[in-house]
């Protein structure tokens, strides 16, 4: 995951440097913020975008050139400062690069602090000019959910999303056609004339609503402890079945597999409920995948607002909790995706670019329903890309990888049931799938899974479909 957006990067990450020049900016501690280092204030501070700060006056292009800092935070950019967990400099960068890009609604009032999206969030899916069918009902549902659950606390807010986001949602889905009509773009739809007139371009994929885990659970910094753990868990345990050699407890599960593990109710019931309102909440769901290519479901992601104190600090205890694990692993990436009621299957088969991958699964108790055939949760083979393939070679040739790397493991797998606060840790060189999923409708029902990942991949040994398969049972 490197940075597209900077033709040349020194050895020391980019947003490195700028920390090390920028005594005189503020490192806000939470919430969104304007280019000013204000925080996001609690009561509605204009009547457009009541959720949101204004964009600070004083700031001149001049205070603020927009190659200070970079279009988008790159995964050398978050592991520089999580090796030294300087967790407040990491949110400094990743919220300062937030509120300059047009994520910022206030950034369309103030355009001499304005950037373009940068081109990595709009190959992803996270463009601003397009969306498909699925997202956008979304985002409906999402206003319509935060409309209801503000109208008490936030009156002016759940007014804002009640009287001009729903209705601007509800007119541009008339527009979209049918799915099988699209199939030239795979389901993408761009936005018309007609949708920009009803004011799509000043909600879509916006920063609409952001509340931190500070406003939600003020006490969430000395709760359990200061842990955002399942305080009764056995991490010692947990890493001896990591290298195959331990044994079942009630909270962690071994595997066939060394390099996998189960581990139950991973949170404290405080952390799991705070993460869960902050995912149903903030409007950070940016991501749209083609649904006829890849499915129905819609991604945020930490170089992309998913940035909260929680989250950088959740890394940081499970980093600090399992070391043999994580040695020499630091925080790389971190996504949440949401997934589409009506349709039944996730992520197809793929490998992602990091040495430890813990998924986590924060959807609501009882959402799931369990159906026969229908696990919902995470199907991990045994095979890995041999060293000598590319990203392409092993994320984009599914068929390839099946005849060549999983044929001959006889599809061995380790198949992992959906269950709320389970978290599946494995070696992200593994390939991995979303089993088949049957949910309740309804915005708070829907499959949510927040990924971490660490460390660089290690990929098989040789060049061949059994050179290809895991060798994790080691100490790394």
């Amino acid at each position: 995951m490197t940075n597209g957006d900077n033709a040349a990067r020194p050895k020391l990450p980019f947003l490195a440097v700028v920390a090390l020049i920028s005594c005189t900016l503020i490192r806000p501690s939470s919430g969104f913020v304007d280019v000013s280092g204000s925080n996001h204030a609690e009561e509605p501070n204009n009547d457009e975008h009541p959720s949101l700060p204004s964009a600070s006056s004083q700031a001149t292009e001049d205070e603020y050139d927009e190659d200070f800092f970079p279009p988008i935070a790159d995964s050398d950019d978050i592991s520089y400062f999580f090796s030294t967990y300087d967790l407040d400099g990491l949110h400094w960068a990743l919220s300062n690069i937030f509120a300059l890009s047009p994520r910022n609604p206030q950034n369309n009032v103030n355009k001499s602090i304005r950037r373009e999206l940068s081109p990595k969030l709009v190959s992803r899916g996270g463009g601003d000019n397009y969306t498909t069918e699925y997202k956008l009902l979304h985002d409906l549902e999402q206003a319509r959910y935060l409309a209801r659950v503000l109208k008490e606390s936030k009156p002016s807010v759940a007014d804002y999303f009640q009287s001009t986001v729903i209705p601007i949602y509800e007119e541009v889905l008339k527009n979209i056609p049918p799915l099988e009509d699209l199939s030239r773009t795979k389901g993408l739809y761009a936005f018309t004339k007609a949708d920009y007139e009803s004011g799509i371009g000043n909600v879509y994929n916006k920063a609409l609503y952001i509340e931190t885990a500070d406003e939600i659970n003020p006490t969430w910094h000395t709760q359990n402890g200061g842990s955002l753990l399942n305080n009764q868990l056995d991490f010692e345990g947990i890493q001896n079945n990591w290298f195959g050699h331990g044994q079942n407890s009630p909270t962690t599960s071994t595997t066939s597999i060394p390099g996998a593990l189960v581990v139950d109710n991973l949170l404290s019931t405080s952390a799991l409920q705070t993460i869960r309102q902050l995912l149903l909440r903030n409007t950070h769901w940016y991501q749209t995948k083609t649904p006829l290519e890849f499915g129905k479901y819609v991604g945020s992601y930490v170089d992309d607002g998913l940035h909260d104190p929680l989250f950088l600090q959740l890394a940081k205890q499970l980093h600090e909790s399992m070391p043999r694990i994580m040695k020499g692993h630091e925080l790389k990436y971190m996504w949440a995706y949401k997934y589409d009621s009506e349709w039944e299957s996730g992520i197809r088969l793929h490998a992602d670019q990091a040495a430890v991958n813990v998924n986590l699964w924060v959807s609501l108790d009882g959402a799931d329903l369990e159906v026969e055939g229908f696990g919902g949760g995470l199907v991990v083979f045994t095979a890995k890309p041999p060293a000598n393939w590319d990203f392409e070679s092993y994320n984009t040739n599914t068929e390839f990888v099946i005849d060549h790397l999983l044929r001959p493991t006889n599809f061995a797998n380790l198949t992992i049931a959906h269950k709320p606060n389970r978290a599946v840790i494995f070696d992200s060189a593994l390939f991995h799938e979303t089993d088949r999923y049957r949910f309740k409708k309804g915005y708070e029902n829907g499959r949510i899974n927040l990924t971490l990942l660490f460390g660089e991949m290690k990929m098989g040994d040789g060049d061949d479909g059994n050179a290809g398969r895991a060798h994790v049972g080691q100490e790394l």
